[in-house]
């Protein structure tokens, strides 16, 4: 089972307001948002996580350059010794329903692949990693967490009680994150050993958990060594339960043919029935329906209801439904959105040719792919809402 230690996190002073210092993750940012947040802020975590001011190699060694000054110039500054970081988010859900999560941030164990302990919970889609590692090389630091689903029963328990607080922002979602430190040895004790029981199944970071693994593999090969801070990566880990998540589908965009090819090939694995037109709401309605929903060009959709003999030897994912029938669906090309309304702009405006909305995977099935050692198809799952960077950075080895 994983290793989750805490570690002497390095934080924001706190005359630094995270409100204005925090930041979305760095995948989900375009360079206009960069810009926005650094007129925020001159200090906001984006210098250091998306660098832009340098272009070329050069622009993470600036990033490096500018952490060590905001260390000097105590802008950042490390806690006095070990500690774990509770997480809670307070936000209202997809179906309206108000909600609140807890969980903590460590130092999680980099196992390599296969190895169990920290497993995946998809297929990921090939994606450049050269970006992170560069960055996490020239600033010995990580400086956004991954995202680990314990599948330990207690964890909640243990991070009810709050710890010292070190801040809270509200982001542009409404979403308020608020972040607390805990020092106790016994606490730090129990929350270890809580994550340690079982599994981490990762939830979101799939890319920056392998980033780890290879920056890990470097240190290895550079020191003969295998106790430095590389062995661990900065994670969020929440319990795989209900109350503790809220999970969002991620739909298809469709490609490469006309609509109604594609419809009539899907014909063949779904019953259809006209839905009208589609709106935000539709979120909602899949799951009422127990169905997928088709978009067309003209923003109508088609409910699909499959035809369970189609899909005997296939998993009871909506993704892998789709993805079994669509492989009859020649030149077809896919590519992911989450939200209704952004998936009816793309179909209506010609950006795709269609779309098909699915519905959240359940908590049952990730824990059953978990247990089961399965992979879901990629972006079978969009949790919500998104980690900010900047709450806690994680110093690595010199």
């Amino acid at each position: 089972m994983p290793r989750f230690e805490p570690f002497p996190a390095l934080r924001y002073n706190s005359g630094e307001s995270l409100d204005r210092v925090s930041a979305p993750p760095y995948d989900v940012i375009s360079d206009d948002d960069v810009v926005e947040l650094l007129h925020r802020d001159p200090h906001n975590i984006v210098a250091i996580d998306v660098p832009r001011e340098v272009d070329g190699p050069d622009r993470y060694t600036d990033a490096a350059r500018r952490m060590q000054e905001w260390i000097s110039e105590k802008v950042l500054v490390n806690d006095p010794a070990p500690s774990f970081t509770l997480y809670r988010m307070r936000f209202v859900d997809e179906a309206g329903r108000h909600r609140q999560t807890v969980g903590v941030l460590g130092a999680l164990e980099v196992v390599d692949e296969g190895a169990g302990g920290v497993l995946p919970h998809e297929r990921t889609t090939p994606k450049a990693t050269t970006d992170r590692l560069d960055l996490t090389v020239a600033t010995r630091a990580n400086l956004s967490p991954i995202w680990g689903l314990s599948l330990a029963q207690g964890l909640t328990d243990l991070l009810v009680e709050p710890g010292e607080l070190m801040g809270s922002c509200v982001d542009e979602g409404s979403v308020v994150h608020t972040v607390e430190r805990v020092f106790e040895p016994e606490r730090l004790t129990a929350i270890s050993a809580a994550v340690g029981r079982e599994p981490v199944v990762i939830a979101d970071g799939h890319h920056r958990y392998a980033v780890s693994r290879t920056y890990r593999d470097q240190r290895r090969a550079q020191t003969g060594r295998n106790d430095l801070d590389s062995e661990l990566t900065l994670t969020y880990v929440g319990e795989l339960v209900e109350e503790q998540l809220s999970i969002a589908a991620i739909h298809r965009l469709l490609d490469g043919v006309d609509a109604s090819t594609i419809l009539e090939g899907l014909s063949a694995f779904f019953e259809c029935r006209d839905a009208g037109v589609v709106e935000a709401g539709f979120a909602r309605g899949v799951v009422e329906q127990g169905a997928l929903c088709f978009v067309a060009p003209d923003g109508t959709g088609t409910y699909l209801h499959p035809r369970l003999e189609r899909f005997a030897s296939v998993r009871d994912l909506d993704s892998s439904r789709l993805e079994h029938a669509l492989s009859a669906v020649p030149h077809v090309q896919v590519s992911y959105q989450h939200g209704v309304n952004n998936v009816v702009d793309a179909v209506t405006s010609g950006r795709a040719a269609a779309g098909v909305l699915l519905r959240p995977v359940s908590i049952a099935e990730i824990r059953r792919t978990a247990d089961e050692g399965l992979l879901m198809p990629p972006k079978s799952t969009f949790f919500t809402p998104k980690l900010r960077t900047g709450l806690v950075v994680r110093p690595l080895d010199s």
